[in-house]
């Protein structure tokens, strides 16, 4: 009898373990709906087949992403045990206590050591120089460019460029080379134009594109940690950098007052434009002969320098964060002890990922594997963010009111949007008990 009923508490046990086993066999990750989170799937794929977890990537349309996602947050939800969240969102999301807390995982790991630092700062920091971390890197992303290299390569283009502005036609170092080659190929007669730059107002693309030349112009938005915008985005870098975006707005294609991601590749797939500004993440539909019948003659350039020689460009991407309502915190957690190690790095890179691992971003077979990897490289070594505060949202939106008509429409001037903008931000502010 004695052995029987140890026999069946065993049993018990047995099955409880494997209850609770069974429960935390599954993992959801949820992110935008791009080639990344196909990439990841393919990666956490390999997970499953180690451990034996499954690891389902979720996806929603980039529109759809940021209210659904804050909508299962608020709700205190549990459909998602990880968020790749915009990082942006970092702010709102660790002061509302959507997001677990991972800063001694984060130290346990030396991920400020591991991870490239701009990745650290701006992905999983907040607030800024706190030392408090709620995301691990994870899609590192920026603005970079893609180009004609057979416009420019041209003998006849290289010729008739070097008799009007005196120097050799390359991809520029700077803005103001940027700015000469756009007036230089911009011939609508021949349906030919000179740039493609962001100018969608409904979300971050406007802001990003304009933020590419206010930080190569030596400028910020602000200063981050007393709240103060009064002559920094108001300064006289912001503006001449606004005034420069405006001018290049002056050599796009008809059309291109609400233009983002999509169309700024189809003005290399579709021969419009000999320049285009766009993420890193979307270049790689630009090496396939499949997407564009120009990838063999496509080049790639990181975000130029500004007057001053300060070269910054807009940062893209995101971290990955362990949803505090998630019932599978701790399976969460062994899924990034394994996300982190530098072979799942290696093969995220590998996959199409943007590793923001400092050892695989240095290697030269990283840097070397695509056409515009080593402009990656470089580039995620000097990037900057949009505000992280909880109000961002608000910030954005107000930017987006003042600069759109200013840049597609030359409503006003530069000085006026900004003076007005650093208002707008003063009263968000003062609202939030910032100020």
């Amino acid at each position: 009898m004695r052995k029987t009923m140890t026999g069946l508490l065993a049993g018990v046990g047995l099955m409880w373990a494997c209850g609770t086993a069974a429960q935390a066999q599954e993992l959801t990750i949820f992110w935008a709906e791009w080639d990344p989170a196909n990439y990841l799937q393919e990666l956490v794929n390999e997970y499953e087949a180690e451990s034996g977890v499954k690891v389902t990537v979720e996806t929603t349309p980039w529109a759809d992403f940021q209210t659904k996602a804050f909508t299962e947050f608020n709700a205190k939800g549990s459909a998602y045990d990880m968020v790749v969240g915009d990082s942006q969102w970092i702010g709102a999301a660790s002061e509302a206590g959507h997001y677990v807390d991972l800063t001694d995982f984060f130290n346990k790991h030396k991920l400020n050591e591991v991870m490239a630092p701009a990745t650290v700062k701006y992905y999983a920091e907040y607030p800024a120089n706190s030392g408090k971390y709620w995301s691990i890197p994870a899609e590192g992303d920026a603005v970079g460019w893609a180009y004609r290299k057979d416009w420019f390569e041209d003998p006849k283009e290289m010729e008739a460029f070097k008799a009007k502005y005196g120097y050799d036609l390359a991809p520029p170092k700077t803005w103001a080379e940027m700015r000469d080659i756009a007036e230089f190929f911009h011939r609508p007669d021949e349906k030919r134009y000179g740039i493609a730059i962001y100018t969608d107002n409904s979300y971050d693309g406007l802001v990003m594109g304009v933020e590419n030349a206010i930080f190569s112009y030596g400028g910020e938005l602000g200063d981050y940690q007393n709240y103060k915008v009064d002559g920094i985005i108001n300064s006289e870098k912001n503006v001449k950098a606004l005034e420069m975006y405006r001018e290049l707005y002056g050599f796009t294609p008809p059309g291109w007052a609400k233009t983002f991601f999509v169309e700024n590749n189809q003005a290399i797939t579709e021969n419009l434009a000999a320049m285009s500004m766009n993420y890193f993440a979307f270049f790689p539909a630009l090496v396939n002969e499949a997407s564009n019948p120009n990838a063999k003659v496509t080049g790639f350039f990181a975000n130029p320098a500004g007057p001053g020689g300060d070269q910054f460009a807009a940062l893209g991407g995101q971290g990955i964060s362990i949803v505090s309502y998630s019932e599978n915190q701790e399976e969460a957690m062994k899924f990034l002890e394994w996300f982190i190690k530098d072979e799942t790095q290696k093969r995220w890179a590998e996959l199409g990922g943007y590793t923001a691992s400092a050892k695989v971003l240095e290697s030269p077979e990283f840097q070397n594997a695509t056409p515009y990897n080593k402009a990656f490289y470089e580039t995620m070594f000097k990037v900057k963010d949009f505000w992280a505060t909880p109000e961002y949202a608000e910030l954005l939106i107000q930017m987006n009111q003042r600069i759109y008509p200013f840049v597609t429409a030359g409503v006003g001037t530069a000085k006026e949007a900004l003076d007005a903008l650093a208002k707008d931000w003063n009263t968000t502010f003062k609202k939030y008990g910032r100020q």
